[in-house]
């Protein structure tokens, strides 16, 4: 047992450790994480659902109605535009949480840092959950918006936690990453929600990459974000399989670079009270 578990340490199963050994704990962070952005409020946990409703419902309105969109060459319903962005957006507000959230997680706990023992590797986490929470209640919305506005869901859909489980690991990299580059550069945390701008509007989220000339692809799919984005609206809303060499590429490429990223902040967590 013993021997597994070192084994494990020098593997990207390392990244599971925290969710292992800490999991009611996480649970409790995230449920106190997500009552936090509701409390006060009149309708408390009803705006989970009712803020991504309210926002496909802007969308179609605006792009479909208002400037006449239209997802690539083929024409169709001036909502399915909507649809197709917000499938998009869906994914960067997952990883732009875990982006523009990381800086910050050490650095807000400090009495965690300096008084306590506490597994401070469990805050991506935490945040992960959090933003999977909310793009999943965004991502049923936007199923059934697509269910009215293309009429259909393809049996594809299945798939679709697949396809966002390589971006969940880049999330965890990131976290992990951050939360400990914080603590010594405080900068970071001015520059990540402009990285996260231009993920947004590097990415195809906004067109189809085939409108894109084919010399330009390989560019915008040096994106993190393009690759998931193009699989999930072929499995969510087209019925196409997903392209399983790239995304088992991408999760191996992403569980790596957490499991290093995991490493190098437990390295430098002895140092975290030095500068909290």
């Amino acid at each position: 047992m013993i021997q597994i578990r070192k084994a494990a340490r020098q593997t990207p199963l390392l990244i599971f450790a925290p969710l292992a050994r800490h999991r009611d704990l996480i649970r409790e962070l995230v449920m106190r994480d997500l009552a936090q952005r509701y409390r006060g409020s009149l309708l408390g946990w009803v705006w989970a659902a009712l803020n991504p409703l309210l926002m496909l419902a802007v969308y179609s309105f605006v792009f479909g109605y208002v400037f006449r969109a239209r997802w690539g060459d083929s024409g169709g319903d001036p909502a399915q535009f909507a649809v197709y962005l917000f499938a998009g957006l869906i994914l960067h507000g997952l990883l732009a949480e875990c982006l523009t959230r990381g800086p910050r997680l050490v650095l807000d706990a400090p009495n965690l840092v300096k008084r306590v023992v506490f597994p401070l590797e469990v805050f991506p986490w935490m945040v992960l959950g959090s933003a999977l929470f909310t793009a999943v209640t965004s991502f049923a919305v936007m199923l059934v918006g697509a269910g009215f506005i293309l009429g259909h869901i393809p049996w594809t859909v299945i798939f679709a936690p697949l396809v966002i489980l390589p971006l969940c690991f880049l999330g965890l990299a990131l976290g992990w990453f951050l939360a400990g580059l914080g603590v010594f550069l405080r900068d970071i945390g001015q520059i990540v929600p402009l990285i996260s701008t231009i993920l947004l509007f590097m990415s195809p989220i906004f067109f189809p990459i085939e409108a894109l000339p084919e010399a330009f692809r390989p560019l915008v799919f040096l994106n993190p974000l393009s690759l998931i984005v193009v699989e999930l609206r072929a499995v969510a809303l087209e019925g196409r399989l997903p392209n399983w060499e790239a995304l088992l590429i991408y999760a191996a490429v992403a569980s790596v670079l957490a499991w290093a990223s995991l490493v190098w902040f437990r390295r430098m967590r002895p140092h975290f009270a030095d500068f909290v």
